[in-house]
C-alpha cells in the first residue's frame, strides 16, 4: 500500500502550556522503532530525495515549518508542515523531498523500523521503475 495523509494529534493543556502525546497503536498506527529529528538546516538546503520500500513514518514539525514534496510516481504534491499538532503519515513507495525549512525548524520523525540502508531508493529513475513494477 502506498499512501500519505495528514493526521491530527489532540492538544492537551491549560494556562501552563500545551502537551501532545503520541502513542503507539493509538495515534501512531505502527510500532515505533526509531525516532530522529532534523534541526539547524541551513537556508535553501533541500533534503530527502529518496523513497522507502517498507518503512512507515510520521513527520512532525514541533517548531517552525518546512515543506514536503511527495511523489507517488504519478502525482506530485507539496504539503507544508507548520503546526505541532499535525503529523504527516507516509507509507509505501513515496518519493520524498523536504525544502523551505524555517531557520527555527525542528522536524521530528517517528519510524516503524530501525535504520536500514537497503530499504532506501535514492535514485529517482529506479524509484519510477519500482512503482511501475508494483503495478504489474
Amino acid at each position: 500500500m502506498t499512501s500519505y495523509k495528514l493526521v491530527d494529534f489532540k492538544t492537551l493543556g491549560d494556562e501552563r502550556g500545551s502537551l501532545i502525546a503520541i502513542e503507539e497503536g493509538y495515534n501512531a498506527p505502527f510500532e515505533i522503532k526509531r525516532v530522529y529529528y532534523i534541526f539547524d538546516t541551513k537556508k535553501d538546503v533541500e533534503r530527502g530525495f529518496h523513497a522507502h520500500i517498507n518503512l512507515k513514518q510520521i513527520a512532525i514539525v514541533v517548531k517552525g515549518s518546512c515543506t514536503f514534496v511527495l511523489d507517488s510516481g504519478e502525482n506530485r504534491e507539496e504539503i507544508k508542515l507548520e503546526n505541532p499538532n499535525k503529523g504527516l503519515f507516509i507509507e509505501g513507495l513515496i518519493w520524498r523531498e523536504m525544502k523551505d525549512f524555517s531557520s527555527d525548524c525542528v522536524l521530528v520523525v517517528l519510524a516503524s523500523e530501525h535504520y536500514d540502508e537497503s530499504d532506501y531508493i535514492r535514485d529517482y529513475d529506479k524509484f519510477l521503475k519500482e512503482v511501475e513494477n508494483g503495478k504489474n
